[in-house]
């Protein structure tokens, strides 16, 4: 286990049950191994070898981090310009040093007075390796940055691998897509300004993998911003990926003595798609997300916005508070409305003080009346966006990102504010800041929802910066807002998913994965979001049925979204007391499994088009208790309603009472898993809950 030095300076990584191997010298670091683990002392250095004129030794070897430059024609992950004129960089072996479970390796260009130190850092307890670069500035003069990746990756073996990803958009985030990369290049990329809606900024690749077989690799980045995954099979079989920040309209001005870090890179090799979820959980759990409150369960909130829109006033908003407190929810979010002239989308954006004619009070009277029913409150915000028609544009219309010789493009009546600026970071910590300080607020609601235009930035001498710059403003002031005000949640919205991603769960608690609540869409939403991110973490409303389109009951949709952080958005004031009675209910059943479900390991058993139904269910970390969710689709009557469910992940030597609303037995593990249990369902979208407790 941990990190080795053998014979020269060939290096392997051991986290848990995966080795990554290299070695260093005087052509930088070569990639020799990853997949599972061998002896160290057995590990050689790859010989250098030159078919012809057209193949240089670089067409061979396997580099860990590849720079633009020589006889090397392959995507790069570094590319700089420097103050001579040459704009080709050769890094050299100059070190490395073991620290722990953390190796670095500093490679350098001499001549020009660049250092790049790759830094591979072990999370044995999920098997996982963390990789980043960073890059120094060893020179007297600036160095121009146009292209710097988190990670160089190269899957072992010549056969050809199955790429999964997704292909999705606003509301259908998460698609899954999958296809076989037989030669050529797949790029998948954001040039949003965000992680943006379409793909995930992730390699998974996989040889005839399931579930729970077959072997998977995998990478992730850790950034909220524009990214670019670009993965390639050469003439020899052989596949490899760079993966981080876009260097579409990219570049950054090192200054002499300065660094640039880039966003982690976090690869593993996984048994199954399962394997890999479950590890990216846990690795999610305890090393990514906030520390506050990593490990409590997040509270069922209420939000208001499907009820009420821009329309939001203090007696409304406490006539729907004291139903949602009635029904057990722990939170009550007022979202957008309630600032400034903000009745539409179309003004106020921008302008952060309550409106004093929706709450002539202020907020005190609705929170306290919120907090007098046993819930905390919380609170929508957009702080990156301004509507033309407001305040702060007409005092400040230099604050957004903008060209005076072109026409600003608006989407949702908005233009994106220019946060490179430190006045417009003030200004947005100083407004979040003062809300939270004058108001019991204890959930911050973050929205985002559009993406960048007019990329012009007047204050930056090097404007393609901003892309960079952006996104690590947003972070620094979450930040500071979470050290003053540690005991406040704050959730990451991008008009849905569009800021789902493990750079963004570094300071945020939770995310919004998609604006698209309906229950069967979700299933297939949330099936993809699972792939790679913490099913805590993710925000599942239960919302009003469209009961001309699908009408959908009430337990159907609730077991659909208590398989994440559960939430409600329907409109309180129009259900009658036995439809807020089922609410209850279900809200009830929800506390009782909750820290199974976004504590627990994850199995994705079946899923249609392979399956007849959705059954996902969660183990606890002990194997004590689970819970499993069956939700049907639109299911032919006689063809799919015969269906035998099997339930992965539970202890073969226990015996388990299993309860549901309309069965209950008690079963071994081991004919749970194995044999499993036959059952009918004559309807579509019907739904049923399996709670398991271990007896003996």
């Amino acid at each position: 286990m941990g990190i080795t030095k053998s014979k020269g300076n060939i290096f392997s990584i051991v986290s848990g049950d995966m080795q990554y191997a290299l070695c260093a010298g005087p052509g930088g670091a070569a990639h020799l191994h990853w997949g599972a683990v061998s002896p160290a002392e057995d590990f050689e250095e790859p010989p250098l070898r030159e078919e012809n004129s057209n193949h240089a030794p670089l067409d061979f070897i396997k580099t860990e981090y590849i720079p633009y430059g020589g006889t090397m024609y392959r995507e790069y992950a570094l590319k700089c310009s420097f103050s001579n004129g040459c704009r080709e960089t050769a890094l050299e072996f100059s070190g490395a040093q073991i620290n722990g479970g953390t190796l670095e390796i500093t490679l350098e260009d001499k001549s020009c007075g660049l250092e790049v130190r790759l830094i591979y850092t072990c999370r044995e307890s999920c098997s996982i390796i963390e990789r980043r670069a960073v890059i120094k500035n060893l020179s007297g003069r600036d160095i121009l940055i146009e292209k710097a990746a988190s990670a160089e990756l190269h899957l072992p073996g010549e056969e050809e691998y199955e790429i999964t990803n997704a292909n999705g958009s606003w509301g259908a985030e998460f698609r899954q897509s999958r296809q076989t990369l037989k030669s050529g290049e797949l790029v998948f990329e954001s040039r949003k300004g965000t992680t943006a809606h379409h793909h995930m900024p992730a390699l998974i690749a996989s040889r005839g993998a399931g579930e729970e077989s077959g072997e998977v690799f995998f990478a992730v980045l850790g950034w909220g911003g524009s990214w670019k995954l670009s993965v390639s099979r050469d003439f020899a079989g052989r596949t490899s990926a760079v993966l981080g920040i876009n260097d579409r309209d990219f570049s950054y001005t090192l200054k002499s003595g300065e660094e640039f870090e880039t966003p982690p890179v976090y690869l593993g090799r996984a048994r199954g798609f399962g394997d890999m979820s479950r590890r990216l959980n846990e690795l999610a759990l305890r090393h990514i997300l906030p520390r506050r409150f990593a490990y409590e369960a997040l509270p069922v909130l209420y939000n208001s916005w499907e009820a009420t829109g821009f329309g939001v006033n203090e007696a409304q908003q406490l006539k729907l508070a004291k139903r949602a407190a009635e029904i057990g929810c722990e939170l009550f979010v007022m979202d957008d409305g309630w600032f400034s002239t903000r009745n539409s989308d179309k003004s106020g954006l921008g302008d952060w003080d309550v409106s004093k004619i929706k709450f002539p009070r202020g907020l005190k009277p609705l929170i306290d009346g919120v907090k007098a029913l046993g819930m905390e409150f919380g609170i929508w915000v957009e702080p990156e966006m301004v509507n033309p028609k407001s305040r702060l544009y007409k005092e400040h219309p230099d604050w957004t990102y903008h060209y005076d010789c072109r026409t600003p493009s608006l989407l949702r009546s908005q233009l994106v504010l220019n946060l490179t600026k430190p006045e417009v970071q003030k200004y947005i910590f100083d407004f979040m800041d003062k809300l939270l300080c004058e108001n019991d607020i204890r959930y911050i609601k973050w929205d985002m929802n559009r993406p960048f235009s007019e990329t012009g930035a007047e204050n930056l001498k090097n404007p393609r910066e901003l892309w960079y710059r952006h996104t690590k403003a947003v972070f620094k002031i979450v930040d500071e807002l979470r050290k003053k005000h540690p005991d406040v949640q704050f959730e990451a919205c991008a008009s849905g998913g569009g800021r789902t991603d493990l750079g963004s769960l570094s300071h945020f608690d939770m995310v919004w994965p998609s604006d698209n609540t309906d229950p069967l869409d979700r299933l297939e939403i949330q099936r993809g979001y699972s792939l790679l991110y913490p099913q805590k973490c993710m925000r599942a409303w239960v919302t009003d049925t469209n009961s001309e389109a699908r009408p959908v009951s009430a337990a159907y949709r609730f077991a659909v979204s208590m398989q994440g952080a559960l939430a409600v958005g329907s409109d309180l004031s129009k259900l009658s007391r036995s439809e807020l009675a089922q609410y209850k209910k279900h809200i009830a059943l929800y506390k009782k499994i909750r820290h199974i479900v976004q504590f627990g390991r994850r199995y994705r058993v079946l899923a249609p088009p392979s399956g007849k139904i959705y059954l996902n269910g969660f183990v606890s970390p002990n194997g004590d208790e689970a819970v499993y969710f069956a939700c049907t689709a639109a299911n032919s009557f006689f063809e799919d309603r015969f269906v035998t469910l099997r339930f992965d992940g539970l202890d073969e030597n226990a015996v388990y009472e299993v309860k549901s609303e309309h069965r209950h037995f008690k079963k071994s593990g081991a004919y749970l898993m194995n044999r499993g249990i036959d059952v009918v369902y004559y309807k579509p979208l019907e739904s049923e809950i399996f709670i398991f407790k271990r007896i003996k």
